[in-house]
């Protein structure tokens, strides 16, 4: 067999480990990003208590490895009775963990808006979701968007320590190819979808910034 049939042998396999990948990260964000907004929303306007619960949230998930919080989640809950899936508990760790990253990022945002906007806005009748929504979050998007895609990267290399909690995706999948044929081209095609997938993140979020770049 050559190293072009190789490829093409085991590019069923790759394929079935990257699609859990992606289910697992567009999971991730979809949860993450109303988190990370509303969270943020909470600290800069929330009552007292509000405030310093999610202050609690941020330390502990921007304060703890990532790899610790999988094992927490997925194999330490199941002590207390609580019981998740894999993927149940690989998401909701990810979402937390994504989500506390954003909240700081989304609070920076929101807090660089000009104070007298917030003013200005409430001078024409505005309540303050009207302004929030109309005037200081389309601000935010367009400032806040280089420290996202960079999370959003790093929650697609982030995805690799699925394997530790037996979810076949991407790198389990090569890691057991290699394992079993002892070639070293597994790794390699893992490496190029990685970095495909992190590409075409960084071009999106180059799409968006030229979109919102308006509110500037």
């Amino acid at each position: 067999m050559d190293h072009l049939e190789y490829v093409l042998s085991i590019l069923p396999f790759i394929a079935s480990g990257l699609k859990l990948t992606a289910k697992v990260y567009v999971a991730t964000l979809l949860f993450a990003l109303p988190v990370g907004l509303l969270a943020a929303i909470g600290k800069v306007k929330g009552p007292k208590i509000i405030t310093r619960l999610l202050y609690l949230y941020t330390w502990i998930w921007r304060g703890t490895p990532l790899l610790l919080q999988l094992f927490f989640v997925f194999y330490g809950l199941p002590i207390i009775g609580i019981r998740l899936s894999p993927f149940t508990a690989a998401t909701i760790t990810y979402t937390l963990n994504s989500g506390a990253y954003l909240t700081e990022i989304f609070r920076g945002g929101i807090e660089s808006i000009d104070k007298g906007q917030y003013e200005a806005a409430k001078v024409l009748g505005m309540t303050y979701s009207q302004t929030m929504r109309r005037i200081i979050i389309p601000q935010t998007v367009r400032r806040v968007l280089p420290p996202t895609c960079s999370e959003a990267v790093n929650l697609v290399k982030e995805t690799a320590l699925l394997a530790v909690i037996g979810m076949p995706d991407l790198l389990r999948i090569a890691t057991q190819i290699f394992t079993r044929d002892f070639n070293i081209t597994p790794f390699v095609v893992a490496f190029v979808l990685y970095l495909i997938v992190s590409s075409v993140l960084v071009k999106l979020f180059g799409t968006l910034e030229k979109k919102y770049s308006i509110y500037e």
